[in-house]
C-alpha cells in the first residue's frame, strides 16, 4: 500500500471529463445520465483499499441522504494484479448492500481517472449540473477523518457542505483540502 494525497489538475470551473464506463448493472453510463441531478460526487474508489473501505458508509449515506445528488463510483484500479478489485467482487458488493452508491462504474482503460487527474482511492469529485454539462466545483477529502481507523467529526463533513452550497444555489466556496488514501494501481506501472 502507497499512500498518496489527492492532487488534482483540475480547478474550480472547469468542465467535468465525460466518460462511457459501464456499471455494475451492466448498463453504460456517462455524465448526461445523470442530467436529472443538481450534482454529481464522482469518487474514484476501489473495493479493497482500507481507507476507500472506511468511507463506504459516509459515501452510501450522502447517496441516501440527497435526492439531488448522485454518487457515483469509479473503480480504475488494475484488477488484474488485484483480482479484489475485479469488475465482480464490484457487483458483489453492490449485491449484498456493502455499497450502496447510485451508480459502480468500471473504469478498465483507466482513461477516466487520468483525464480528472485521480491519484488515490478515494479521490472525489463533486460536479456541478450547468444545464449544459457538468463543472468541477469541488475536488478534496470528504471529512476530516484521514486515516481508516480515524472517527470523523461530522462523517462527509466537508462533501455535504459543498453539496449543500449547490443545492442553496450558493458557489463552493470549501476548500480544497487533499483525500488520503491508496495510490490507484495503475496498469503500466
Amino acid at each position: 500500500m502507497v499512500e498518496m494525497e489527492s492532487e488534482t489538475e483540475l480547478d474550480a470551473g472547469d468542465p467535468a471529463p465525460d466518460f462511457q464506463l459501464k456499471g455494475t448493472d451492466g448498463e453504460t453510463y456517462g455524465l448526461d445520465d445523470f442530467a436529472d441531478y443538481e450534482a454529481v460526487l464522482l469518487v474514484f474508489t476501489c473495493n479493497h483499499c482500507p481507507y476507500a473501505k472506511a468511507k463506504f458508509d459516509v459515501l452510501n449515506d450522502v447517496a441516501a441522504d440527497y435526492d439531488d445528488a448522485a454518487v457515483v463510483g469509479v473503480n480504475p484500479n488494475d484488477a488484474e494484479e488485484y483480482p479484489d478489485d475485479s469488475f465482480e467482487r464490484m457487483q458483489e458488493l453492490v449485491e449484498d448492500g456493502t455499497i450502496q452508491y447510485d451508480a459502480y462504474l468500471r473504469d478498465e482503460s483507466q482513461e477516466v481517472a487520468r483525464a480528472y487527474g485521480a491519484v488515490c482511492t478515494p479521490d472525489p469529485f463533486l460536479l456541478r449540473n450547468t444545464g449544459d454539462g457538468f463543472e468541477v466545483v469541488y475536488n478534496g477529502r470528504l471529512d476530516d477523518a484521514l486515516n481508516p481507523d480515524d472517527e470523523p467529526t461530522r462523517p462527509g463533513g466537508d462533501v455535504r457542505d459543498a453539496i449543500d452550497s449547490i443545492l442553496a444555489g450558493d458557489p463552493v466556496e470549501k476548500e480544497w483540502r487533499p483525500s488520503r488514501g491508496c495510490s490507484i494501481k495503475w496498469t503500466d506501472e
